[in-house]
């Protein structure tokens, strides 16, 4: 049986069941309340219309209702699930980050530290470099002083030399002695062939 059929079998049976009682009353009072009794029968016939029409639409529009409504909730209860499973899921990873964090300080301080230390020895292995270039650089420019002094020592020299000869030359050679070297000089050229 459908329930639709259930239903309007129902619904009948109280109709019959009403019916009957209302006759029934109606029997015990005799003729004199033949009125208000049809009149009270009315009502319950009018009653038991509008409560099966009640009862047809709560039992065909009441399980889709309800069922809909619960799998709303059952849906919210899922998410809510979900949502209070990711909560925990993050409060135990900041737990473990809490646990973990003196740990990550002391590494990050050990390697820190090592940078550090590092970086030190690389700006003085980049110092001494740069000293050794230089102290280099200097004892380049120092020879290059030094060249450049004994040239001009040299050329100083020299200079000295040819004025010193130049002046020896100029009192040694008198116009006397010019005329001797010169005719020496001829007599040298005569016995040579040309």
């Amino acid at each position: 049986m459908t329930r639709n059929r259930r239903v309007f079998a129902l619904s009948s049976i109280l109709f019959v069941s009403f019916f009957a009682v209302a006759t029934a009353r109606a029997a015990e009072q005799g003729g004199k309340a033949t009125a208000q009794t049809a009149n009270e029968i009315f009502n319950w016939i009018n009653f038991a219309i509008v409560a099966s029409v009640l009862l047809w639409l709560c039992w065909k529009k009441a399980p889709g209702f309800f069922r809909r409504r619960a799998e709303a909730i059952s849906s919210a209860i899922t998410k809510a699930g979900g949502a209070k499973a990711a909560a925990e899921a993050q409060l135990r990873e900041a737990k473990n980050k809490l646990a973990n964090i003196q740990k990550e300080i002391a590494e990050l301080r050990a390697v820190a530290e090592r940078e550090s230390a590092a970086e030190v020895a690389r700006i003085r292995a980049a110092a001494q470099t740069d000293a050794q270039k230089i102290a280099a650089a200097a004892n380049a420019e120092i020879e290059a002083a030094e060249r450049a002094g004994r040239l001009e020592l040299k050329a100083l020299a020299a200079q000295l030399a040819v004025e010193g000869a130049e002046s020896l030359l100029v009192q040694l050679l008198t116009p006397k002695a010019q005329d001797s070297l010169i005719s020496n000089f001829v007599k040298s050229l005569e016995g040579r062939p040309n």
